[in-house]
């Protein structure tokens, strides 16, 4: 049995508790090694066997699966945030129902959870944007053209992005051709929830200068839109005027 568990956006203490037992009872774990807390590896038994999949393949990762599935050891494969998100879990579970091998999944914290507690913000703000786009710039992994920057920031939304730090001078350009405003407030979130997190306020056009002040080259999520201010709607779901299916509008 193989657990494809969310180690969370960064604090030990951010995974789930169904995570955590996963950790606890594993024989065998296979960590994300480049962006998982190593911490979270303290919570393996003595004996278990811990591979980092930062230096391996999909083939090397499913070896291992194989010979420790044949042992009836259970398995963790340890993503950071939640793996559903940039997780390249779907080419490994296409792989582990060729070979009949069970496996489940424990959801984690995602980075653009955590960015937004780290930042106190809300996403979905009334009468500001009640979207979040979550994408990426198109780097080695290819985003589909269809998906580009501009055709997304037409939409005026809020958007998270992943996998951009490197190309910020590219993704102010694009999100301007697409309709946000030089000015429109944006931010960078350095490893949002390790204890070494940073956060610098910008706006879309000094993406890239605010990076390269700061030294900031990855590990980095890049949030834009207004929901970064406070210029907003009061929601109806505590109005007092507003009546719900809990309580009947006082005012």
């Amino acid at each position: 049995m193989v657990h494809f568990v969310g180690a969370g956006s960064g604090a030990v203490d951010l995974i789930t508790v169904r995570g955590k037992n996963h950790l606890e009872n594993a024989d065998v774990i296979i960590y994300a090694g480049s962006l998982v807390n190593k911490e979270l590896l303290n919570y393996a038994k003595k004996n278990c066997e811990i591979y980092d999949s930062a230096t391996m393949t999909l083939e090397e990762v499913l070896e291992v699966v194989v010979k420790s599935n044949k042992g009836n050891k259970k398995i963790v494969r340890l993503h950071t945030g939640d793996s559903s998100i940039y997780g390249a879990i779907k080419e490994q579970m296409v792989e582990l129902d060729k070979l009949e091998i069970d496996y489940d999944v424990c959801p984690g914290v995602s980075a653009f959870c955590g960015a937004a507690a780290s930042l106190k913000a809300e996403y979905t703000l009334p009468d500001v944007s009640q979207t979040v786009i979550i994408t990426r710039m198109s780097g080695k992994t290819l985003v589909p053209e269809k998906e580009s920057i501009a055709s997304l920031a037409a939409h005026q939304a809020t958007m998270i992005l992943f996998l951009s730090t490197g190309l910020l001078e590219e993704l102010q350009v694009e999100l301007v051709k697409g309709g946000y405003s030089p000015d429109t407030p944006a931010s960078i979130v350095y490893k949002a929830t390790w204890d070494d997190e940073k956060i610098f306020h910008c706006t879309v056009s000094t993406l890239a200068k605010t990076a390269k002040e700061n030294n900031i080259t990855k590990t980095a999520l890049i949030t834009v839109g207004y929901f970064l201010g406070d210029d907003f709607s009061r929601s109806k779901l505590y109005d007092p005027t507003y009546s719900t299916e809990f309580r009947e509008a006082t005012k």
